[in-house]
């Protein structure tokens, strides 16, 4: 499952939502609520970043993003 991180690179200032970043991550997980744990655990153990919220992609949404040029899967 794909899951799109929306996060601030930095915990020291305020969030702003101009400055929102996203990544996308892929979770293998029984269910949508374990993905999400899993991938906040991922990005927390490997990076500084402020999560702000995370969701799962549904096949459209993730065809959508692929097409946009934006896509690309992190990998830690």
């Amino acid at each position: 499952m794909i899951y799109k991180v929306f996060y601030q690179e930095t915990k020291n200032r305020n969030p702003r939502r101009e400055s929102t970043q996203t990544m996308y991550v892929d979770i293998e997980a029984p269910n949508e609520l374990e993905g999400r744990i899993k991938a906040r655990k991922l990005v927390e153990s490997n990076t500084d970043y402020n999560i702000e919220f995370i969701e799962l992609l549904s096949d459209k949404h993730l065809e959508y993003e692929k097409e946009s040029g934006v896509f690309k899967l992190t990998v830690f």
